[in-house]
């Protein structure tokens, strides 16, 4: 049974959630020029739980974004340079034999890079994809097996990847499964003119600038668990599977540009995180429910990297942003 004093909490919690939200986004941008959609929806993320996938060529901020968000959340942050000779190993950590000062010895288990609670997985699709799956454990199940015994993860725990265009040489494509476990897939976009002259202001004066710690773990799960409690209305959650069922070309409801273009539609992971986030896009306008807008925006960065397009797409240069606008437009 509800209580009034259960209710208080819940309207605290809500009402504290935007400005928080606001406070970390505010750190961030001290040290980050524009990019403003970017910061906001990795911190969506982050607050969802969820893992994310950054795209964009070299040099537009990626990394230097995730460890600011490391320093404003105050959450040990460890970088793993994905490179064609990285092993598995590497990165999750392994038995090595240690020997004692008596000369008896045995082995441990000595942790890798991955038992932080911030990974930032740079250039993730230059490494192989042996070593990319090395990674699907700890992004859905926060735990790491090596031989028979499973270690857990630190809690929160995030892997904030980085990838470069598929176009660029030495990349090899992510496996779908993979791609299915980061909940959000950002185009990281190139600077106007007034953002490059406030990054060179910023970045080749004689100031630094160091962003303050204003959350930590613990709030941001707490965050978490007040956007969970936004309720969907009965037609909006409609919508939303309607929206996840058109993107299956086997699907009744399959609309003709899945039919034509795609391979794969989404996932009921993708259609978790796409009421996830929708709930988080709903607190930050100031309302206490999930609207069709909400929908309509997080369909964009959940269902991109979720839709596996055919030869045909490919060769008339249709992207997946172009067919969730088509899909939103018939979806009402």
């Amino acid at each position: 049974m509800t209580t009034n004093a259960d209710m208080e909490n819940t309207a605290r919690q809500l009402q504290g959630f935007s400005s928080r939200f606001q406070a970390i986004e505010a750190e961030i941008h001290k040290v980050m020029v524009g990019q403003e959609d970017v910061v906001r929806n990795v911190l969506a993320a982050m607050v969802a739980g969820g893992n994310v996938l950054l795209e964009g060529l070299p040099g537009l901020g990626k990394t230097k974004l995730v460890k600011s968000i490391g320093a404003v959340l105050d959450l040990p942050f460890a970088r793993i340079q994905f490179t064609p000779d990285l092993m598995p190993a590497d990165i999750t950590g392994t038995d090595i034999y240690l020997r004692n000062p008596d000369g008896t010895g045995g082995f441990a288990f000595q942790k890798g890079p991955l038992f932080a609670n911030i990974i930032l997985a740079d250039e993730i699709n230059r490494a192989t994809p042996k070593t990319q799956s090395a990674l699907l454990e700890a992004m859905q199940e926060r735990t790491v097996t090596v031989g028979k015994q499973t270690y857990i993860l630190p809690k929160p725990f995030f892997v904030l990847a980085t990838q470069n265009p598929l176009e660029m040489e030495g990349t090899y494509p992510l496996p779908e499964a993979q791609m299915d476990r980061f909940i959000i897939k950002l185009n990281v976009p190139f600077p106007s003119k007034e953002e490059l002259l406030r990054i060179v202001s910023l970045t080749t004066g004689i100031e630094t600038v160091t962003p303050a710690k204003v959350c930590d773990g613990p709030a941001l799960e707490a965050m978490g668990e007040a956007a969970r409690m936004i309720p969907v209305s009965q037609p909006v959650a409609d919508y939303a599977m309607s929206l996840i069922l058109k993107t299956h070309p086997e699907s009744p409801q399959a609309a003709e540009d899945a039919k034509r273009y795609i391979r794969y539609g989404a996932s009921p992971r993708g259609a978790q995180a796409l009421v996830t986030i929708a709930r988080i896009y709903a607190l930050l306008a100031g309302r206490f429910n999930v609207a069709f807008d909400d929908i309509r925006a997080a369909a964009y960065p959940v269902l991109r990297h979720r839709l596996f397009l055919n030869f045909e797409a490919v060769a008339e240069g249709v992207t997946p942003d172009d067919i969730i606008a088509r899909l939103l437009a018939d979806n009402g």
